[in-house]
């Protein structure tokens, strides 16, 4: 009985205990399902762009070692140090350290810090400034900080000054990006700019904008250069410069701008005036320039063609380059064609059985530029295998003829005209500009291969009078071995015949043109414009008379339709011009040779001036266009329109500004300025 009782009590406290464990893990797994609902929960919501707002602000720089700003420094590393992990965008091409260093300094960003060690030596009262431009954002969402510059000086003090303005290239007016722009003293002597690095330097922008800061009081010239070589110092021809030879002397007013706070991304919130320090100069103008290239070499020799051997040089010279046949004999083996400028010639060969051959060898002797700069004689053995070797040619002949022989047989089939011998192939003409013209125009007659003879007797033209066509004068002049021009008196609104008879022109090797006949309509003045531009402002000569003005006619895209002189009082005028939007150009021929001049520094020569009219010029049929320039009327940087600006300005980098959408989603009212995002 007592162990029934007892056993009874002891299965009672189990079944007792067994309760509280099943109530325990009943609470422990209710507990357990609330905690990790929570936690991914929580794990959403962190995800959710609705949980806070985005980081709008750039970075801010929250110390330096050396201090910015400091004085009596030593050390050639500096660490700058930020609010926010940072990114640094093209250090090497925005960054610019002042005085220019010869040896590279060392930029890199990590983490919440910058660090640039600068590996020249530090020289005594001097200051140093390192431009960011915009190179530097925050790591997360890219803000840019905007242009940022620290500076110090290894004197007592630090130099404040800036000197700023546009670099353009003399010849077009467009801006010049990433060149080099730079200060020297202006009692320094010329050749500092072939043996000195520049003092401050700065570098353009997309829109050839500079800014040369950390400037100490005095008096500079301004140089600009395309170094190539990394020394800061005009010492390549190639290298393309610019120098100014007015007194440059920097100075700062106080002065007041309207800053714009935006409410939105198209409503003004205020237009605050903010004051600032105004430094001066800040519009120097730059004109870039390449030196004549007058240092002569080879730079390649080719046969393009199986006929025709070609010598490219860099520069012309006056007497031709003189070659013999080393496994040939050169004697009158060639009809020579030579470029303009002398540094392109080509030699066409007239036998064809040279043309057939795969290799020719030559001696080449000519003028070329030696170490010293001098022009000396070189000779060259060089030798000449066509692209398209003959065996391949003749496949490609043979081709040709298997496919005329089956054309001829499937005529003969259908007892259709046919031909038993392949003709030979015919001399083929071309004629510019069409079959439009005006009454200023000439017609040029070109061929492929050099010509042996032109009989002008079977060349006609014909007007037609009512309904009948009579015989008309020309004149037909060589141009080259390859081409004629055709000149007439055309009458406006005539029609004109062309006609050319067969074998009127005979290449070198044998082939006729066949007979030819062309129509020719003389346009209508009424469905042309006609544009007169006056010109003032024009620059006098070394010679004290006013330069010659040349005006040029430009279309849409800013390429020259056609240039005309001034006469004595400024005026010219553009007959037969096409209905259409133009621009204007000019040049100011100061030596009268009618073509525009680049400069030469050693010489103290600058580019002849170049203008550009700043609005564009309508032109309708019918009308009578005038326009007045005066070509100073304007600073040169603000000259060329900028619809035909080929070098656009960089796209400046803006906040994303994100948290604008989000307040007006939320209802709330967000104000943007200059430092970020405010209620």
């Amino acid at each position: 009985m007592t162990n029934d009782i007892g056993r009874m009590k002891t299965r009672k406290d189990n079944n007792n205990v067994n309760g509280i464990r099943h109530q325990f893990w009943l609470v422990a797994g209710a507990l357990s399902f609330i905690i990790c609902s929570l936690f991914f929960s929580a794990c959403a919501r962190m995800g959710n762009p609705d949980g806070g707002w985005y980081d709008d602000t750039p970075p801010r720089v929250v110390g330096a070692t050396p201090t910015d700003g400091g004085t009596a420094v030593k050390a050639n590393k500096v660490t700058i140090d930020f609010n926010e992990y940072i990114k640094l965008e093209n250090a090497n091409e925005k960054v610019i350290v002042s005085p220019p260093q010869i040896e590279q300094a060392e930029i890199k960003a990590a983490g919440k810090r910058i660090i640039i060690e600068l590996k020249d030596t530090l020289k005594e009262h001097t200051t140093y400034t390192i431009d960011f431009s915009d190179a530097i954002t925050d790591n997360n969402e890219g803000n840019p900080m905007g242009n940022y510059t620290y500076s110090f000086s290894t004197g007592d003090h630090i130099d404040t000054l800036e000197v700023a303005g546009y670099v353009l290239n003399a010849e077009d007016l467009e801006p010049v990006k990433g060149i080099l722009v730079g200060l020297q003293p202006y009692d320094s002597p010329d050749s500092i700019f072939h043996k000195e690095p520049m003092m401050r330097v700065s570098r353009t922008n997309g829109s050839g904008r500079f800014t040369v800061k950390g400037v100490a009081p005095g008096s500079y010239r301004a140089f600009a250069l395309n170094d190539a070589d990394g020394d800061y110092v005009f010492g390549q021809k190639s290298e393309m410069i610019a120098y100014s030879r007015d007194s440059i002397v920097p100075s700062w007013m106080p002065d007041t701008r309207r800053d714009t706070i935006w409410r939105d991304s198209l409503h003004i919130a205020n237009i605050v005036p903010t004051p600032y320090t105004h430094f001066l100069p800040d519009d120097l103008t730059l004109l870039c320039f390449q030196e004549p290239q007058t240092d002569r070499f080879l730079l390649k020799s080719e046969r393009a063609q199986p006929e025709k051997i070609s010598l490219y040089f860099t520069y012309g010279h006056d007497s031709l380059p003189a070659v013999r046949g080393l496994d040939f004999n050169a004697d009158s083996a060639f009809v020579v064609e030579y470029s303009l400028k002398r540094d392109t010639v080509h030699y066409w060969l007239r036998d064809t059985a040279l043309v057939n051959r795969d290799t020719l060898t030559m001696e080449t002797r000519y003028m070329m530029t030696d170490t010293l700069g001098m022009l000396e004689e070189h000779t060259d053995t060089l030798t000449f295998i066509p692209k398209v070797l003959f065996a391949k040619r003749q496949k490609e002949l043979e081709k040709e003829l298997e496919k005329w022989q089956k054309e001829q047989e499937r005529k003969k089939k259908r007892g259709l005209p046919y031909d038993s011998v392949m003709p030979p192939k015919m001399l083929q003409l071309k004629v510019t500009p069409g079959s439009q013209i005006t009454p200023l125009q000439t017609l040029r007659i070109e061929t492929i291969e050099p010509l042996l003879s032109c009989d002008t007797s079977m060349v006609h033209l014909y007007s037609k009078v009512d309904t009948l066509w009579y015989p008309s004068p020309l004149e037909l002049r060589q141009l080259s071995v390859r081409s004629y021009e055709l000149t007439a008196d055309w009458q406006e609104k005539t029609e004109y015949s062309l006609e050319i008879d067969s074998a009127a022109f005979v290449n070198i090797y044998g082939q006729v043109c066949k007979a030819t006949k062309m129509g020719i309509k003389v346009a209508n003045p009424d469905d042309f414009s006609t544009l007169e531009v006056t010109v003032g402002g024009a620059p006098i000569t070394d010679a004290d008379t006013l330069a010659v003005v040349v005006v040029q006619l430009l279309d849409g895209t800013g390429k020259m339709l056609s240039q005309q002189a001034a006469d004595g009082s400024g005026k010219t005028k553009f007959l037969y011009v096409k209905p259409g939007t133009y621009y204007l150009s000019a040049f100011c021929d100061m030596n009268g040779n009618g073509q525009w001049d680049t400069g030469i520094y050693d010489e103290d020569l600058q580019p002849e001036p170049v203008f550009y009219y700043n609005e564009e010029v309508e032109c309708k049929a019918k009308w009578d266009v005038s326009r007045r320039w005066n070509l100073t009327a304007l600073p040169r940087y603000r000259q060329k329109p900028g619809k035909i600006i080929k070098q656009k300005p960089d796209q400046a980098k803006k906040l994303k500004n994100r948290n604008l959408e989000r307040a007006k989603q939320l209802g709330k009212e967000y104000i943007q300025d200059k430092t970020g995002m405010r209620m």
